[in-house]
């Protein structure tokens, strides 16, 4: 299954391709025909990744819920970013969404396109009533890329949380 948008492939990656994300990039590069050049995969972010890998080679059936896309450009497969869940939906029937772009991708519209789609498929699982996410206070940017999916701000304290 690959998601897609107008400019953008959204590619979940498999547990063995999460283990290549952490440990060999430029095999998964050429498994997925893609360029890799968004965030580093360094400090919080790959023990993340890291944490990840591990829950979802544990629940190879909902493995969806635990992976990440990577968010690869269709004109010349450029990986921009990735988004992933951060587990299966809740007794609630929510869904927490994560992302992350590269820093010379920003501001080309390239996450709210992702964002929209991934929470577009999220909602059509039966298990799925309620996208969330978390922001931070001075976290403008992730902020409005919410506001443009349509999500309301639902919690304020050190951080935001946001509902769709």
């Amino acid at each position: 299954m690959v998601l897609e948008t107008e400019r953008l492939e959204l590619i979940p990656l498999t547990p063995r391709q999460l283990k290549l994300w952490i440990c060999d990039i430029a095999v998964l590069e050429k498994e997925l025909n893609c360029f890799y050049e968004a965030e580093a995969m360094e400090g919080f972010f790959l023990e993340i990744v890291k944490q990840q890998y591990e829950i979802a080679i544990k629940n190879s059936d909902s493995y969806l819920w635990h992976s990440f896309f990577l968010l690869v450009r269709k004109d010349d497969r450029i990986v921009v970013g990735s988004a992933g869940f951060k587990g299966i939906p809740n007794k609630n029937g929510e869904v927490e969404i994560g992302y992350g772009l590269g820093e010379k991708f920003e501001h080309n519209g390239y996450m709210t396109e992702a964002v929209k789609e991934m929470c577009e498929w999220a909602l059509k699982q039966n298990s799925v009533i309620n996208v969330i996410a978390e922001t931070d206070l001075e976290g403008l940017a992730s902020q409005n890329i919410l506001k443009r999916c349509g999500f309301k701000k639902y919690e304020e304290g050190e951080t935001l949380w946001w509902i769709l």
